[in-house]
């Protein structure tokens, strides 16, 4: 069976378009592939974060997992800092990239770009640990959106260098973007990703939002004045975005949604948005508060550390024999 990995970095409260962009589709691809999801916590912390505030995240996070259909009897689910490995690949793979590549990475050059200062090395960095949170499992794919697949395919760089350098040794992964959902717009600005970091609050629907203020923010969603159903993502995009949530949430065909509502107004197919995206809300909500209230997050964590740990920690000592680290007596 082939391997799969993902992780999330929850430094704010996972949204819709985490869940249709990534973690519904994880519930898809356990039956079908050995699945490593991990939390990122190292991630969150490239940037300061109240530390009340990340645990909650960190806590949210794992049980919005398990809720949204993640079984830990098919996918081995943990905490990045439980498996020490992560980190100590970490930086041999620092070691084994370089300035320019790390100088191209779309995140650091957008925030370099702003004139932000105060950018922490970690946030340089990052993309070296996410490399070694890849390649220690030897994944065969990493689910993705468009935005992460840059790092992706650094990964496949670094892995392939090191495979020249001090022969065969990482797996060189393969990245895999849905062709539905992979990237959810904000509903108050569709030319931006929906994000946790939306300053209004209007744009982003939270995986936890009180049901009516999920439908209101899609009632409230901006679209155009064209005033015509259709698929025409360059000219109406905010349209665009919900027919692809409502086709990702629903599974029919974005065809099919723009036929059953062709010629009605954009009110009505925002009512029938509003309907998809909380009745799975509402069925999210139910299961996280029963998984929270079973108090089975410190089990399923530290069983799904020890199964991580078995398989990263040989090879991170694999990769220290070969890169001569190691002294044996």
């Amino acid at each position: 069976m082939k391997r799969m990995l993902s992780g999330i970095k929850p430094t704010g409260q996972l949204t819709l378009g985490n869940y249709i962009g990534a973690l519904r589709n994880f519930v898809n691809y356990q039956d079908d592939y050995e699945m490593i999801v991990f939390i990122a916590n190292l991630h969150c912390i490239t940037e300061y974060q109240d530390p009340e505030d990340l645990k909650k995240n960190l806590t949210d996070a794992v049980a919005l997992y398990l809720a949204c259909g993640l079984d830990p009897n098919k996918a081995t689910i943990f905490l990045q800092t439980d498996v020490h490995s992560h980190a100590e690949l970490g930086y041999i793979m620092a070691c084994n990239t370089y300035l320019g590549e790390l100088n191209r990475m779309t995140q650091f050059k957008d925030k370099s770009a702003k004139g932000e200062k105060n950018m922490t090395a970690g946030l340089y960095t990052y993309p070296c640990l996410m490399a070694a949170d890849i390649l220690l499992y030897d994944a065969n794919y990493v689910p993705v959106g468009e935005d992460q697949k840059q790092h992706v395919e650094l990964t496949r760089d670094i892995a392939q260098r090191f495979n020249n350098k001090y022969g065969e040794t990482f797996v060189v992964p393969e990245p895999l973007i849905a062709k539905v959902g992979a990237r959810i717009m904000s509903l108050s600005d569709p030319s931006k990703k929906m994000s946790k970091s939306d300053e209004t609050n209007k744009g982003c629907i939270y995986l936890l939002d009180d049901l009516k203020a999920a439908r209101k923010k899609v009632m409230s969603a901006v679209t155009d004045s064209i005033g015509i159903i259709q698929l025409d993502k360059e000219n109406q995009p905010g349209l665009y975005n919900l027919i692809e949530i409502a086709s990702a949430l629903s599974n029919r065909s974005m065809e099919d949604i723009v036929k059953e509502f062709e010629g009605q107004g954009y009110g009505k197919l925002k009512g029938y948005v509003a309907d998809v995206v909380c009745a799975e809300l509402e069925k999210i909500q139910t299961r996280y508060h029963e998984i929270i209230e079973s108090r089975q997050l410190e089990t399923i964590l530290k069983e799904g550390a020890a199964k991580a740990a078995a398989i990263a920690d040989p090879k991170l000592e694999e990769v220290k024999k070969k890169v001569g680290l190691e002294i044996k007596y």
